[in-house]
């Protein structure tokens, strides 16, 4: 190892224990910190935030990546210090032409949107949280203005979440998407069934929790190297893949919302677990193309969690951490799991439906950074687009608008990476099938941990070294298209609702 490379190694160690310290603080601020000490938190997450953004900008992290990406230097890395010294050069010459102040503001900003927008949703009132909307809007247009200079903002936005996708090839997948689920979910909805009152009723948290953890050692998560939390979004973040945490909500008159987020953020974390350990700390680890992350927990929640045989081994335990499961038939729960209907919230929509959701999403952030739609205005437009592809109207802004805590945190062009791994997902599975054998006998025989495994193999051991696309064409062998998704959908509920396709 030469002698700039353990010079630049030590400089990576100290910027990633301020990244500890940052981690540490959202986890917190999340999860347990109170209200009155949030103020502190934001403080301090200013304060390191700008201290990691100005060690990665710094003048002597540009000339060791500079050096480092020398021949001389170069050619005698190993493919892994390659591959972070080439990303690392690539964010580094983004990052540095951002001023430092706008940085700083981004953060602050970022911090105090999130901690509004919850004070926002609980009081159903938007005009509490549009000027936090307004200034992330504002910054995030000036950030992309500096980081990709010449991009057009949403495309720009889009490629920072699934690098090599813009609208143009989301418009196209999510067009077919459109073209045969709209006609294909009224069919579906005429033949709708009557709310079940069975998953009425009160289930207590604490068999919820007791359930969580059922789900999430049956899959695979492992707890010498993960935790739970509660908050009010769930969501899962990581140090690294021996530290990796996710979090959950607890709704007393709905169990299937924490039951089905647990499976979710499950598949998250596994794949954060399972990444090639040589990869820790650096950009080759934490996979952030965030369609290739939701393809893996929407994998879990949806293709195997919403399957009736994945139940099958486990669902008398259901039964005794939950009690009112004894009372429900698994035909009854595997019905109502794959109940369609238009509904308000997103986290608790069908997979069917949950793609309009999604799409919805989508073509408002298009009018947000195409057409400039003001902020006030915006939900007027979500309440428009709900009856468009919903047919149903929001009471308030809490069932509206307001439901996501993406935006405050500026993650625009986040949305869509939700159905891109969908959309993966109908492809992994047909690959999972040619060559482990079919999905329901494996779930059956309780094999689950052998698809885990075969998901480890495949995917996760790569973490953020292969760009989504890439991927996919490597474990599929063919380029992405949203038709497997649609074949899915049609064989499994033209089954369950009597459809003739």
């Amino acid at each position: 190892m030469s002698k700039l490379l353990e010079e630049f190694q030590e400089y990576l160690k100290k910027m990633n224990q301020y990244e500890h310290v940052l981690t540490l603080l959202y986890w917190d601020m999340k999860t347990c910190t109170p209200k009155l000490g949030q103020e502190g938190h934001v403080e301090a997450l200013t304060h390191f935030s700008t201290e990691v953004f100005a060690m990665s900008t710094s003048e002597q992290m540009g000339e060791m990546l500079t050096e480092l990406a020398k021949p001389a230097e170069y050619d005698a890395l190993t493919d892994t210090w390659k591959f972070i010294v080439t990303r690392m050069k690539r964010d580094f010459d983004r990052n540095k032409r951002i001023p430092a102040d706008l940085y700083k503001t981004y953060v602050q900003t970022q911090a105090e949107a999130g901690n509004i927008w919850v004070d926002a949703k609980e009081k159903s009132d938007f005009s509490l949280f549009a000027p936090y909307l307004q200034k992330m809007i504002d910054l995030t247009v000036e950030m992309a203005g500096y980081t990709d200079p010449g991009v057009e903002v949403y495309d720009a936005l889009l490629n920072q979440y699934e690098e090599g996708m813009d609208s143009a090839t989301i418009d196209g997948l999510f067009e077919a998407l459109k073209k045969d689920l709209i006609p294909f979910v009224k069919e579906i909805l005429a033949k709708q069934k009557p709310e079940n009152p069975a998953f009425k009723g009160y289930f207590d948290p604490d068999g919820q929790r007791k359930v969580q953890d059922l789900l999430l050692d049956y899959i695979g998560f492992r707890r010498d190297a993960g935790s739970v939390g509660e908050t009010e979004h769930p969501f899962t973040l990581n140090f690294c893949s021996k530290d990796v945490r996710l979090t959950n909500h607890y709704y007393e008159n709905n169990p299937l919302s924490s039951i089905f987020s647990a499976v979710h953020e499950g598949g998250h974390a596994i794949f954060e677990q399972n990444i090639n350990p040589e990869y820790d700390n650096t950009v080759a680890g934490s996979c952030d193309y965030m369609g290739l992350h939701e393809s893996q927990s929407r994998f879990y929640e949806n293709i195997l969690g919403r399957n009736k045989n994945f139940w099958l081994p486990i669902y008398d335990k259901l039964g005794e951490l939950l009690p009112a499961f004894k009372e429900i038939p698994l035909e009854t729960f595997y019905q109502e799991i794959n109940h369609v209907q238009n509904s308000f919230i997103r986290v608790n929509a069908d997979e069917v439906t949950y793609c309009f959701h999604i799409i919805l999403r989508y073509e408002m952030e298009k009018a947000i950074f195409r057409d400039h739609v003001p902020v006030g205005d915006l939900p007027t437009l979500w309440n428009q687009k709900m009856q468009d592809y919903l047919q149903i109207t929001p009471a308030d802004d809490a069932q509206g608008i307001l439901q996501d805590m993406h935006w405050s945190d500026g993650g625009f062009g986040y949305f869509p990476s939700y159905l891109l791994g969908s959309i993966y997902d109908g492809m992994l599975l047909d690959t999972l099938q040619e060559e482990l054998g079919n999905v329901d006998e494996l779930l059956k025989n309780g094999k689950i941990k052998d698809i885990t495994a075969w998901l480890n193999q495949k995917i996760h051991w790569y973490g953020n070294t292969r760009k989504p696309k890439d991927a996919i064409k490597a474990v599929c062998g063919k380029e992405i298209s949203a038709e497997p998704l649609i074949r899915y959908f049609k064989e499994k509920y033209s089954e369950i609702y009597d459809i003739q396709i």
